[in-house]
């Protein structure tokens, strides 16, 4: 997967928008304000995603992709390698955790608003 597939992937997901609050080289994705994905410009194969801490910890033993994420907090973000041995389906899989684990900790107010979006 190339981080443009990745992009549409995101943005294909409700209430997912995209900006660059960090620089002209790092592009956010996020659900409803809130950060679940971040790719770097000038490293085209590596994105940055939330997750499950102990699924980040399972993830880093099993793949050599997968690896705690420069700059974030490393027990809730991994950055995945997409030259690796991350396939697409991975890749796709890892991205919907990210999502699902950010919608998951919305406020009751957030997730109303949410819930009401098409």
């Amino acid at each position: 997967m190339d981080i443009e597939t990745a992009r549409e992937y995101c943005l294909a997901k409700k209430a997912a928008t995209e900006d660059m609050p960090f620089g002209e080289d790092i592009l956010v994705i996020r659900v409803m304000g809130k950060m679940f994905l971040c790719i770097n410009l000038n490293t085209p194969d590596l994105i940055t995603m939330k997750c499950d801490p102990d699924y980040a910890l399972e993830l880093r033993d099993h793949y050599n992709a997968v690896e705690g994420a420069w700059h974030f907090n490393k027990k809730y973000w991994n950055q995945v390698h997409l030259d690796s041995d991350a396939d697409d389906r991975l890749i796709k899989h890892l991205i919907d955790h990210s999502y699902e684990e950010v919608v998951k900790k919305f406020t009751r107010k957030m997730r109303s608003a949410y819930d009401e979006l098409p």
